[in-house]
């Protein structure tokens, strides 16, 4: 976590303790040293977090929607929400605009998004334009 200066905990927790060593203050050297270690310890931690249950249900409607399309068509967030068979009870246009901006060009780009006169269309793209 940085601030608006690019300082992060971690260097500012450094600083300070560099600082108090130098100023022979045992007790906030000590201070300084546990809040290190305990913000390791929170960092090591931050990979193996497990998903939430809604994070889990939108993993599968995310699957479910690559399942669905089919190479070369293209689809509206309409033409998805009547068509597609793999979306949950009460699934709101918004929520599925969000789910294909994961899959999209900002996300995991493994859907094209296309925009004509307005409107927003989805497709896998027919080549592998997006691969590296």
């Amino acid at each position: 976590m940085t601030n608006k200066n690019g300082l992060t905990i971690k260097a500012g927790f450094e600083k300070a303790l560099a600082m108090y060593k130098d100023l022979g203050d045992v007790e906030m050297v000590a201070f300084f040293e546990k809040r290190l270690e305990q913000n390791a310890k929170r960092s090591s931690h931050s990979g193996e977090r497990k998903l939430t249950p809604h994070q889990l249900e939108n993993e599968k409607i995310k699957e479910g929607i690559l399942d669905s399309m089919v190479v070369g068509t293209v689809y509206s967030i309409a033409d998805m929400l009547n068509t597609f068979n793999c979306f949950p009870e009460g699934m709101t246009p918004n929520r599925l605009s969000a789910l294909l901006s994961q899959l999209g060009p900002k996300g995991s780009q493994q859907i094209e998004r296309i925009e004509q006169k307005g409107k927003v269309y989805f497709t896998l793209p027919t080549s592998d334009e997006y691969a590296e």
